[in-house]
């Protein structure tokens, strides 16, 4: 099937410049937060998960592998599939599948249980992460796009700040289960504000599995794909275990909500910051967040003895990853214009599988090696992005 022009199926009606568009991204923006809050509230709640389910830590962490690997593939089969149909009550179901998910979690006998809800969290997430983006720049003027794209992503720096510590805080006061409840109220209110404040979106093209597929034939694109994957993979397996990590180099089990606290405030100002060098210099851009953050992820074990070092390696450490989202966006966007929704959900699988995969190799690291080495395959695999980010095509730059 031939590729559609997306940009020629936005119809000037679906370009709103009133309060309602601008609110309409927010609600976007919040959708975002959520499901990466959603996915991510194992990372802050490992411990007390383990302890209560009685498993090892590295096997706590494959709640968030299944979530990855559900949205990797769940974020192409739902962008064909579910093509013919309105965006805004797609976006809307999507949301209802994500509080589900989060209420089985939440109440979840076993590990068991909890692995088939986060199959739901994951296909919330893809869903929602691979048309956010496209969406979002339905609401607004065309000059507008990259500001609109860039607070949609912010919702995932966000969930980093306020979501993964806001689930820890939770978790120590009335137990892990309640911050999986929280998280699906929260979601509960999204698709609450998205049903009021979308508008009609309908999908006049279709763009079929094949044609998301084949986007990835592109040179550049496929270069972005690739850093993404080792970018995210070495994030996820050294994140993933950051608390344990903490806790055994640092002694720092009573700050750890602060440190993760930190991390977030800077992976916002990181997804603003890489947003706005990104569109004139790509490769640039994630060269330097790959290096930076290959770094600082080694030396974390050895130098993260204070609470004071630790907390500077965190805000370097969410200051590079902060940038990732927005910029990986950018780059596949600049390499296939006009075909924003194709190679946003190809993105979005992308990235969820490697965060699987991170999650699955960080925990193989964790329980065979020792908590540590989580660190050093992490950095590891960021410095194979880096490679990939100076010697791949990259586009020359392009507005998102």
């Amino acid at each position: 099937m031939t590729q559609v022009d997306e940009s020629a199926s936005e119809s000037p009606a679906e370009q709103d410049s009133t309060p309602r568009g601008r609110l309409g991204v927010v609600a976007v923006a919040a959708a975002t937060f959520t499901v990466v809050t959603s996915e991510m509230l194992p990372v802050g709640l490992l411990t007390p998960m383990s302890d209560v389910l009685q498993v090892s830590e590295g096997t706590a962490g494959l709640s968030l592998t299944v979530t990855g690997v559900v949205a990797a593939v769940s974020a192409p089969l739902l962008t064909s599939g579910l093509g013919r149909f309105d965006r805004r009550w797609v976006f809307c179901g999507l949301l209802a599948v994500l509080v589900l998910g989060n209420l089985r979690a939440a109440w979840s006998p076993n590990f068991g249980v909890l692995v088939l809800a986060r199959v739901l969290v994951g296909i919330g997430m893809g869903g929602v992460w691979a048309m956010a983006a496209a969406v979002a720049v339905r609401l607004v003027p065309p000059e507008s796009a990259g500001s609109a794209t860039s607070l949609v992503f912010s919702g995932v720096a966000v969930a980093s700040v306020l979501g993964i510590p806001a689930g820890a805080f939770i978790g120590a006061l009335a137990g892990w289960r309640m911050a999986f409840a929280a998280a699906a109220g929260l979601a509960l209110l999204v698709l609450v504000a998205a049903a009021v404040l979308l508008p009609r979106l309908p999908a006049d093209r279709v763009v079929s599995l094949g044609g998301v597929l084949r986007l990835a034939g592109n040179p550049r694109v496929r270069t972005g794909l690739l850093i993404v994957t080792f970018l995210v993979t070495g994030h996820f397996a050294a994140y993933t275990y950051v608390r344990p990590v903490l806790e055994e180099v640092s002694g720092a089990r009573s700050g750890i909500i602060g440190l993760l606290l930190v991390y977030g405030i800077a992976g916002v100002v990181g997804n603003f910051v890489a947003g706005s060098y990104v569109v004139r210099a790509p490769r640039a851009t994630l060269v330097a967040i790959s290096t930076v953050l290959a770094i600082t992820v080694i030396v974390l074990p050895a130098l993260g003895g204070s609470m004071l070092v630790a907390g500077l390696l965190m805000v370097v450490w969410g200051l590079t990853y902060g940038g990732v989202s927005v910029s990986s966006l950018t780059w596949v966007v600049a390499s296939a214009p006009g075909f924003r929704e194709g190679v946003s959900a190809l993105l979005s699988s992308v990235f969820n599988a490697a965060i699987a995969v991170g999650a699955l190799v960080g925990g193989l690291a964790a329980d065979g090696i020792g908590i540590t080495a989580t660190m050093w395959v992490g950095g590891a695999l960021a410095g194979a992005a880096m490679l990939n980010a100076v010697f791949g095509q990259a586009p020359a730059g392009g507005k998102v």
